[in-house]
Order: C-alpha cells, then structure tokens, then sequence
C-alpha cells in the first residue's frame, strides 16, 4: 500500500452485510482517495466498515485496509480527534 495514490478518484461502495436482513449497497465517488477514505472512516463508522469497499484505480481495498491507509502517515488529510 505504500504507493497508494491519495489524489486519485475514489468510489466507496457500503453496506451492514453482517446479520440476517440483507442491508442496501450505499454508493458514493469522491474527487480523491483521501476524500473517500475519510468518509468511510469517518461518516460511516463500525456498523457499516464491515461491508465497505474503497476503489481507487481499479485496486479494490477492504475494511482493514482502508483503516491503514487512513493511520499511514502518508494519509494527506487532517484526521478527526481522537476525544
């Protein structure tokens, strides 16, 4: 992930995929990776990580692997406070 383009067009793809109800698939285009990143971190929250999906020049990343990317110190945006 070290050469993960932050400045590249970003789509988020979510969804709550664990329980029984099957949840709908919300589906947002960011102008930059960094952008996206930020909302799934940090508009969607746990309850929908689970199912989300981050694309970025055809590179598709999970969960975990957007929550790297967002505490790389490569991540280019100011991060929410921690309190």
């Amino acid at each position: 992930m070290s050469t993960f383009d932050y400045a590249a067009p970003a789509e988020v793809f979510a969804c709550r995929s664990r329980g029984a109800r099957p949840q709908p698939v919300t589906y947002r285009r960011f102008d930059s990776g960094a952008e996206a990143i930020r909302y799934a971190i940090e508009q969607l929250g746990s309850d929908k990580m689970y199912g989300t999906v981050l694309e970025v020049n055809e590179q598709r990343f999970d969960a975990a692997q957007i929550r790297k990317l967002y505490e790389s110190s490569a991540y280019p945006l100011p991060r929410r406070d921690a309190s």
